[in-house]
């Protein structure tokens, strides 16, 4: 045998048995949301939670924050994402549109939803969204349709108020109202007590609502998903470790909970008006 040839199977013997062995470079997971505050606090508010689930699922995950919803729901429906924390609303729409599987509800103030409540002040005469006619109304994103969903299920379109504002943050609206500056406005449920004793109170409630989703797609593993939904789960706020990734995420969560489809009902029928 020529002695290049018997070279060559000697290589090949010597390199076979690894090469047989070698697994193939793992290429993990992006998760996707959206900058809801500028990319690097994003990061930062993120930055936990996906070392975490790295860990859990075994498997490097990057994080990917886009600048709008559209976006963020368009890298997920491509497939650039294949997880992602994202409104109701974004995660209905993704639903919708391909088959999202959502995995797990943050739970705020020990709750999976909340309730967007319509408040004026302690000596407005309005009892009712409609006795709002007229008067100024002040809301909080202008971009939540929960927000304009939940004021014209009650009975009045924002056409019909003599003024209306965007302030960003609930805190900002109910202190303007109490300011006199506004007749009305929306902020969460949870925040009436804070307020309540200084003038504030409830006219109208919106059905319980979810706050975010963690959602995947659905070529998702599913051998994963429930790697990811019992890793959700198991954060425990009486774990500093676990308690400082869910207030990174946000200071009011205190850990997750299953998903489910009744957790989205109320929410579907809602804004189902303004879907069309």
């Amino acid at each position: 045998m020529h002695r290049h040839t018997i070279k060559s199977l000697i290589f090949l013997l010597l390199i076979t048995p690894t090469a047989l062995n070698a697994q193939p470079p793992n290429p993990g997971y992006t998760i996707g949301t959206v900058a809801t505050d500028i990319p690097a606090v994003m990061v930062h508010r993120m930055e936990p939670l996906t070392q975490y689930l790295a860990a859990q699922l075994g498997s490097p995950i990057q994080l990917r924050a886009s600048p709008q919803i559209s976006a963020a729901i368009e890298d997920f429906a491509k497939g650039i994402t294949q997880i992602a924390y994202l409104t109701p609303v974004a995660y209905l729409e993704a639903y919708e549109r391909f088959g999202a599987i959502a995995v797990a509800l943050p739970l705020s103030e020990g709750k999976p939803t909340f309730r967007l409540a319509i408040v004026v002040r302690h000596d407005s005469p309005a009892k009712k969204i409609t006795d709002l006619a007229g008067r100024s109304f002040a809301f909080g994103d202008e971009k939540s349709l929960f927000q304009r969903a939940a004021l014209e299920a009650g009975g009045l379109k924002r056409e019909q108020f003599s003024r209306i504002a965007y302030l960003k943050h609930f805190d900002n609206v109910a202190k303007a109202i109490l300011n006199q500056d506004f007749d009305a406005g929306i902020i969460k449920e949870s925040l009436v007590a804070h307020y309540a004793a200084q003038g504030l109170r409830i006219i109208h409630l919106s059905p319980p609502l979810p706050t975010y989703v963690i959602a995947v797609n659905s070529k998702f593993p599913a051998e994963k998903i429930s790697l990811l939904r019992d890793a959700l789960i198991r954060l425990d706020p009486i774990n500093k470790d676990h308690r400082d990734i869910l207030t990174a995420l946000d200071p009011a969560y205190t850990g997750f909970v299953p998903a489910t489809s009744r957790h989205f009902e109320a929410a579907q029928k809602l804004i189902a008006p303004y879907r069309k």
